[in-house]
């Protein structure tokens, strides 16, 4: 018999913040729990958000940029980011990325690829324990590519 595939609609997928300082909402859409070795997620970085530096050891990230700008740092290295753009960090790589506006969200999917290693259920499981919210009208249509309803 075969296995049915997973569809997750956008209200179905739940936003959250690492830690409650956090400026960046990580939306998990599929990982470790659904059987893939990968974790695919939406990323929302506030006006002039950012990551803290993180690292991780086992696993490429991979981040495709949907609306937005921002630079991105990995260990000496920085780049300018924006829309089109696919950004690849080699695993064991010290990286952060900030938005660079003062005013516009930036949107990326990320692509957490070989999610695990040492850390139970991977970085998914981290996403996953942390602070949830909501989405607002402006995240709606941006991730809906700028469409309305369903």
């Amino acid at each position: 018999m075969s296995t049915a595939p997973i569809l997750r609609r956008l209200d179905e997928v739940v936003p959250q913040l690492i830690s409650p300082q956090d400026t960046v909402r990580l939306a998990l859409l599929a990982g470790p729990a659904d059987g893939s070795p990968t974790s695919v997620f939406f990323e929302v970085w506030e006006p002039g958000g950012a990551q803290p530096d993180n690292s991780h050891p086992d696993s490429t990230e991979i981040f495709v940029v949907l609306t937005g700008h921002g630079i991105a740092h990995s260990d000496e290295h920085s780049v300018t980011i924006g829309p089109g753009d696919v950004l690849i960090l080699p695993p064991g790589s010290v990286h952060r990325i900030e938005n660079t506006s003062a005013t516009e969200r930036m949107y990326t999917v990320t692509i957490m690829a070989e999610d695990g290693g040492a850390m139970p259920g991977g970085f998914a499981a981290l996403v996953a324990a942390g602070t949830p919210l909501r989405w607002d009208d402006t995240d709606r249509a941006t991730l809906r590519g700028g469409r309305n309803g369903t």
